[in-house]
């Protein structure tokens, strides 16, 4: 766990000219206070307990900071003037001790931006955003696979751009100490090594993984144009990120397994000028929606995504009466959306396999094997729900999409519910479509759907006679590719919706979602537990999205209603079945947090009490 963070803050910052002739640029204020206390706070908001800053130019200015902050160190460079950000940097090496967040001191900036760093599981992780247009930007190039090429200033000395540096940053301890022995052998020559230099060298050898937040809201201030822009442009959106919009909107608690709660942000999107689907403007937006989606689960340069107005299932159809052709299908089915990948094989006259198994125990990889062994001679694609909607369970999709790597066969994942929850990788696990919506775990609206696709496997089923018209995926795909725009009429409000979910998610990280929808889940289970409530599914099989519950024996209880209470206190809730045994569902997923399962218990209790 990150606990440390180190502030570089040793600069003349010359270039504000009077505005540093009296104090550091770290101590700028902005609505009356100073840039760099604002940052200790969103640090120690983080969970941060321990902050070095790393000091030259008036340094006295940090030393009175840190004795009103207990937690801030200061390290002081000596040769602040004749050197660089990597020297102060090299300075610290005494005092750091363990993995730390990296940044700069001139910083205003989302807090989503550490939490989200924060929570990744890579140890090291660089903070990037989109062009930004704020002059004096430190652009990125990364590599196919996310991980850092080269930056500069210069667009000219890079391959292409990518994304622009933040200046946050999280660092392992093992890649600190490869930055300092690098500078350690070229000190002699010079002090100006910039830290991003140091970067770039190690990540030479070890990469480094650059995550980009595309519309992230920072800014650095290095320039009197950017303390300007600061002030009137920046801290307007992070001190109140819709203020041009307000309207009175009831809150509910949606715990079904989709649509889920959005966000106030989300739904106010949807209030934009009547626009025709068939202008550029729209073709650009919806051109970013698809990018960012395939770029949550896999590298843009191998992988599309392919829009369609409709449910999820009506991508689950695309998929399932495009891709097959001539070939044979296996469908894993622990569930009723397993069952319903079956019944539109079926529809489609596709020719098809359904290997049934539990429906409250993950699928047997023995099993599926021998299934696909089986069928090896005309076997072409495998079909799996990720996260089985209908119990909770969660199916390895890592290892099913080893084995079908393995035979040689494509495989097509169900992601209707862990997609923008749970962290996939299409390419590690050789996932060839994987299928999901904008309505559950993106939290945004319901209406479009889309497949992520295996470039080379989209170009494959061109041949195929088409099965459906409206869904055909090939034509969908190419169509868009050729005008950016959807054959037939698109949702327009849902899809800036989309757009507006898209930068929330990216703002708040996947794994940063999965770690706060896991907290509403243990909030939930311990409060099942308390209620004397079974759940189906074991717990060490769990999504911690979806929970599947028995329905309780009580004389006093029947669902209708149960759901009619707690509607009447703004709670959905959802019935299910499972085999024999009547159950009803609980999805935590939404723009909601533990607190609201809090309520939601009692509001149960209450109604069991009755």
């Amino acid at each position: 766990m990150v606990n440390t963070a180190v502030i570089l803050a040793a600069g003349l910052g010359s270039r504000l000219k009077e505005h540093t002739a009296h104090k550091p640029k770290g101590f700028l204020e902005i609505d009356a206070l100073p840039i760099i206390e604002r940052s200790i706070l969103q640090l120690r908001k983080s969970g941060i307990e321990h902050i070095w800053i790393g000091t030259g130019y008036l340094a006295q200015e940090y030393e009175r900071l840190a004795r009103k902050y207990p937690e801030v160190h200061c390290v002081y460079n000596d040769r602040y003037r004749d050197s660089g950000s990597m020297y102060t940097l090299y300075n610290m090496r005494d005092f750091v001790h363990g993995d730390f967040l990296l940044l700069e001191s001139d910083l205003l900036y989302d807090i989503a931006g550490l939490k989200n760093l924060l929570a990744d599981t890579r140890s090291d992780v660089i903070l990037s955003s989109g062009a930004t247009h704020s002059n004096d930007e430190v652009y990125i190039e990364m590599d196919e696979e996310g991980h850092l090429v080269a930056m500069s200033k210069q667009i000219e000395l890079l391959g292409r751009v990518d994304a622009e540096l933040v200046g946050i940053s999280k660092l392992s301890l093992d890649t600190y100490q490869r930055m300092c022995r690098l500078v350690e052998a070229e000190l002699h020559n010079h002090l100006k090594w910039d830290y991003e230099q140091m970067l770039v060298e190690v990540g030479k050898e070890n990469p480094l993984a650059v995550k980009k937040i595309e519309k992230f809201i920072w800014c650095e201030i290095d320039t009197e144009e950017h303390l300007q822009r600061a002030k009137e442009v920046i801290y307007p959106k992070l001190k109140q990120p819709a203020a041009h919009l307000s309207l009175p909107i009831k809150r509910n608690i949606l715990l079904n397994p989709g649509p889920a709660t959005t966000t106030d942000t989300v739904k106010l999107a949807q209030i934009v000028p009547d626009i025709c689907p068939r202008e550029q403007e729209f073709g650009d937006l919806m051109e970013w929606i698809a990018e960012q989606l395939t770029v949550f689960v896999a590298p843009k340069s191998e992988y599309d995504t392919v829009l369609f107005s409709g449910s999820g299932t009506a991508a689950v159809e695309s998929v399932i009466s495009s891709v097959i052709g001539e070939g044979k299908l296996l469908i894993l089915s622990n569930g009723a959306y397993g069952e319903r990948m079956a019944e539109i094989a079926q529809v489609y006259h596709v020719d098809h396999e359904v290997l049934d198994s539990s429906s409250v125990l993950p699928l047997s990889l023995d099993a599926v094997e021998s299934a696909i062994i089986r069928n090896k001679n005309k076997l072409t694609h495998v079909a799996v729900v990720h996260n089985e909607t209908t119990s909770g369970i969660l199916n390895d999709i890592d290892a099913i999409g080893k084995l079908c790597a393995l035979h040689e066969v494509d495989l097509i994942v169900d992601a209707m519910s862990s997609y923008g929850a749970i962290p996939i990788n299409m390419k590690a696990s050789k996932v060839s479509f994987l299928i999901s919506s904008s309505n559950k775990n993106l939290q945004g609206m319901a209406g479009i759907s889309f497949i992520i696709a295996y470039k080379e496997k989209l170009q494959k089923i061109k041949e195929y006679s088409p099965k459906s018209y409206y869904l055909d995926l090939y034509k969908q795909h190419e169509y868009f590719q050729r005008t950016r725009q959807l054959r037939f009429t698109p949702p327009v409000q849902t899809f800036y919706a989309l757009e507006q979910a898209i930068i929330e998610t990216q703002n708040e990280g996947i794994e940063q979602r999965y770690k706060r929808y896991t907290e509403s889940w243990q909030t939930l289970i311990k409060g099942l537990d308390r209620l004397q409530l079974q759940y189906l599914v074991p717990i060490e099989h769990h999504s911690r999205i979806i929970t599947s519950i028995k329905e309780p024996t009580s004389r006093n209880y029947e669902f209708g209603a149960m759901h009619d209470y707690l509607y009447d206190n703004g709670f959905t809730i959802y019935p299910g079945k499972i085999g024999q045994t009547a159950s009803f569902r609980v999805a935590n997923i939404g723009a909601i947090t533990y607190q609201d399962i809090e309520r939601f218990l009692k509001s149960m209790e209450e109604y069991l009490s009755l």
